[in-house]
């Protein structure tokens, strides 16, 4: 029976468009979590085009069978991990971009990545914020489907802020399209935010029309170096009070040497934790906001303050931040975590990840997207030991709590996936995922977009 749908599915697009061969398919299996098997595909559909993906959605739906879309597969919460007997609907060769300058706006489809809407934007002195780590890697799909934030989201905020209109195909091969290229539009329900970070579970986004702003004004970055993350967390809460910088993110000890070791960057291996800092106001304002930073930094105890007006040197110091993920990688097997905690209470979480993390006997290295509380605790563990896993497991479910009682949430801007759907209920309570479920039942009554994903 498989064998005659798939047959079905490849007179409908093509062969091309189908991919079959288990070798062929290995590729498209994972997502970039580590800590979870993939599952086996029934088929991999490389579609060109929206046509196709109604085509596709009115296959999979006439015949009751699983659709999981996928990006770029950078995602770290399983939210792509291929499910046996489904379809993986790879929209990697949608890549179209055409930039509007008049409008500052840009038509993407999903396949596009985030460096290549950025590039395209730049050739019209225009530029799309929303900065992933990732952000040379990962597709815009990716991005609206886990309304992605990054580096910059402190001053300059998150994909969702940024999204004007969307197509989207329906679980039955319907396609609305959403806004567009006006900037203000109240009319009916807000359906844009419904689908920006639905991790595939309510449509397809298929494209998005994104909205872009005039290039920023030169940055300064300023590094200064603490005892311990507790005493730059301070620090970041007092500078928030006040000031309003383009980026401002954290590392801990464990951070920076997993960097330093991967290549060196010239960081401090001594320090407990460092904050990354830029400036990008304009003229005289980015001097005096640059002086109050620092000031405020000397105030909470840092070791060292050094600030830098040279875009390369500046620049160094982000790559090693960036750098942070792929680094832990090289440690072991990894448990990526992404909680947020209101900005006030970033330095109750780090101390209570330090904790979780001497209570489990592990490595924990933390990142932060400090500005805006959003941290990213790493949990290393040998998967080849047992104890090891059932640690990690452990530390893992402990720091989502952590968040949930602190007001926070278990996932800032990675998405729930697959890895910590059954946590979500916890954050939630029963009220709104009865909510949530019935939003899904109406959109995808069959249950066929993305099963697992979320809910």
């Amino acid at each position: 029976m498989s064998g005659d749908v798939v047959t079905e599915l490849v007179g409908e697009l093509g062969e091309g468009a189908v991919v079959t061969s288990r070798a062929a398919m290995e590729s498209y299996r994972r997502d970039a979590t580590t800590s979870t098997q993939p599952g086996a595909p029934l088929a991999v559909v490389r579609p060109r085009t929206t046509g196709e993906v109604q085509a596709t959605m009115r296959w999979a739906s006439r015949h009751g069978i699983a659709v999981v879309p996928r990006g770029a597969g950078t995602g770290l919460s399983g939210g792509s991990l291929a499910v046996d007997g489904a379809v993986t609907l790879s929209l990697d060769r949608m890549t179209a971009i055409v930039v509007d300058p008049d409008t500052r706006t840009a038509v993407v489809e999903p396949g596009a990545l985030n460096a290549d809407v950025k590039k395209a934007a730049a050739e019209h002195g225009l530029w799309y914020p929303p900065d992933p780590a990732s952000f040379d890697l990962c597709s815009i799909g990716g991005n609206l489907a886990t309304n992605a934030g990054g580096l910059c989201c402190v001053k300059y905020g998150v994909t969702a802020d940024y999204v004007l209109g969307l197509d989207v195909v329906l679980a039955d091969g319907a396609l609305v399209a959403l806004g567009g290229k006006r900037v203000k539009d109240v009319a009916g329900l807000p359906l844009l935010r419904l689908f920006v970070g639905s991790e595939g579970t309510l449509g397809i986004i298929t494209g998005a029309t994104l909205r872009l702003v005039p290039a920023p004004a030169p940055a300064s970055t300023l590094v200064a170096t603490f005892p311990d993350p507790v005493a730059a967390a301070r620090t970041v809460v007092a500078v928030g009070r006040r000031l309003r910088p383009s980026m401002l993110e954290l590392m801990d000890g464990s951070a920076i040497n997993a960097v330093e070791d991967l290549r060196s960057f010239g960081l401090d291996r001594d320090a407990g934790a460092l904050l990354l800092i830029r400036s990008d106001a304009p003229g005289t304002a980015r001097t005096a906001e640059v002086a109050e930073v620092a000031r405020i930094c000397d105030e909470h105890g840092a070791l060292t303050v050094f600030h830098t007006d040279d875009a390369d040197e500046g620049e160094l110091f982000a790559a090693a931040r960036r750098a942070f993920a792929g680094a832990v990688d090289r440690r072991g097997t990894v448990l990526h975590e992404d909680v947020g905690v209101p900005v006030p209470r970033l330095p109750e979480v780090l101390a209570g990840i330090r904790d979780i993390a001497a209570r489990h006997g592990l490595d924990i290295p933390v990142v932060a997207h400090a500005g805006d509380g959003n941290c990213h605790p790493l949990v290393v563990y040998d998967a080849s030991d047992p104890d090891s896993v059932a640690r990690a497991q452990a530390a893992f479910q402990a720091i989502m709590r952590l968040a949930i009682s602190l007001g926070g949430t278990i996932t800032g801007e990675h998405g729930v996936g697959r890895i910590k759907a059954q946590a979500l209920p916890e954050q939630l309570g029963p009220d709104i995922m009865a909510l949530t479920r019935r939003v899904k039942d109406a959109l995808d009554p069959q249950g066929i977009l993305n099963p697992g994903a979320v809910l």
